[in-house]
């Protein structure tokens, strides 16, 4: 498995420097079942490997912030889209509020992930009627 950190233009990023995580080799899945529009988005043609070395090799793009430190570790500064991690599953925020503004009693909705709170971080929705 390789990773690289990247700008928004898939240019490598030297140490310090924060940027997207993105992840390739062998290993790396297809795409995601059934969904060609999000697998076209997040599974990029690898510009970092020749051609000829490895047909069709693709990146995944994690949508982490991170950048490497000067000892080689990774260190993660938090999402560049508006997914959150609650009990190591990922959750997309605007898929509940999309969800709430279904129902017609709701006008406005938006969801947190609450980390000010006493206790483990907490999904908290507010809503407009």
């Amino acid at each position: 498995m390789t990773g690289h950190i990247c700008d928004q233009h898939l240019r490598l990023l030297p140490v310090g420097i924060p940027g997207e995580l993105n992840l390739g080799g062998v290993g790396l899945a297809c795409g995601y079942l059934d969904r060609p529009g999000l697998t076209g988005e997040r599974f990029i043609p690898d510009p970092f490997t020749a051609s000829g070395s490895a047909p069709g090799a693709r990146l995944y793009r994690t949508g982490d912030l991170v950048r490497r430190a000067a000892d080689g570790r990774l260190e993660f500064l938090g999402r560049l889209d508006h997914q959150v991690k609650q009990r190591g599953f990922r959750i997309e925020l605007g898929e509940i509020e999309n969800a709430l503004l279904a129902f017609e009693q709701i006008r406005e909705a938006i969801v947190l992930l609450r980390k000010d709170m006493p206790g483990p971080p907490q999904l908290v929705a507010y809503l407009t009627p």
